[in-house]
């Protein structure tokens, strides 16, 4: 797979995870309404998927830009990933442990072609 199936494959994670949380979410005494912050990978993930026409045209502009926020998610889901897992909610464990495993893949596969690009440089 080359980093535009992967990036791909990253932003429908991060836009299918929270939309499944939204729709899903069920309120209780202590939470009666599902957070905006938890449609942040949502966004990110559009962002990601409207980098991924320049991602198969191997534009490195946005290929840096594309890393960069899926750096971003990557780091930022593993608040939600620690409260989930000290309020025990196992099916939010794992929406956002499948959002951090697609957004590790597609930084690897990011590093990776940086990788080769640089080899083939020289």
């Amino acid at each position: 797979m080359n980093t535009s199936k992967f990036n791909l494959l990253n932003s429908f994670c991060l836009i299918l995870m929270p939309l499944w949380a939204y729709f899903s979410f069920e309120g209780s005494a202590e939470k009666e309404t599902l957070s905006i912050t938890a449609m942040i990978p949502l966004f990110l993930g559009i962002i990601l998927l409207i980098c991924n026409a320049g991602l198969k045209k191997e534009n490195k502009i946005i290929g840096h830009i594309a890393v960069f926020v899926t750096l971003i998610a990557l780091i930022g889901l593993f608040m939600p990933l620690k409260a989930a897992i000290t309020e025990n909610r196992s099916l939010s464990i794992v929406r956002v442990s499948i959002m951090i495993v697609s957004s590790l893949l597609a930084l690897i596969s990011f590093i990776w072609s940086f990788i080769v690009a640089r080899k083939n440089k020289k």
